[in-house]
């Protein structure tokens, strides 16, 4: 198949779509949609979010350094697109939304209830990159959905319905995977003979 040839852009597609909560000094509490967000380091665990300087959220995780990422499922998928364009600055989105907030355990941020998955993180670092700069933030504790783990206690994220961002739109994640970690690898299990 012929390429064509573009100029730098990050065409880096589908991602993941989170719901961020974060707060300021005065406890005002505020939800900002972001698809651009990505696991950095597994020991200690940590991730990153970028932020445009002008959002709302920037100033109050500057101000307290940290925040909660709130993974959407499926049935919130408008939410989670009403979030990111809406601004906190002219609305309460947590009100108009009608969601369920629970203070975090480790931070003072809260995270949201309906969310099947909620990960508190503190920020490390910060890198100004151009038109958005990098949060760098150690993972501190997670809040999973009891109904995600199997009869096993490990974690079956195919439960969770989860929802995918791609060049603009919103899409489910198939609960059938392709493979499996590794599988391109595995040695084929022998079939046992049974003698008669």
């Amino acid at each position: 198949m012929k390429k064509r040839y573009l100029k730098g852009s990050v065409i880096l597609n589908p991602v993941p779509v989170v719901l961020i909560t974060c707060r300021n000094l005065e406890g005002k509490e505020n939800i900002f949609t972001v698809a651009w967000i990505g696991t950095v380091c597994s020991k200690p665990p940590m991730l990153s979010i970028s932020i445009r300087p002008e959002r709302l959220s920037y100033d109050y995780i500057k101000e307290t350094m940290e925040f909660t990422v709130n993974i959407p499922n499926r049935k919130l998928t408008k939410i989670t697109d009403f979030c990111g364009v809406r601004s906190g600055r002219q609305i309460n989105k947590i009100e108009e939304m009608n969601l369920t907030m629970v203070k975090g355990s480790e931070i003072e941020t809260s995270f949201i209830e309906e969310c099947p998955i909620s990960i508190e993180c503190k920020v490390k670092e910060i890198i100004k990159l151009g038109s958005h700069d990098m949060f760098i933030a150690e993972v501190l504790c997670s809040h999973i959905n009891e109904d995600l783990f199997d009869e096993k206690d490990k974690i079956d994220l195919t439960k969770a319905d989860l929802i995918a961002y791609s060049h603009g739109e919103y899409f489910s994640v198939d609960k059938n995977p392709l493979g499996k970690f590794g599988y391109s690898v595995m040695k084929k299990k022998k079939k046992k003979i049974k003698n008669k």
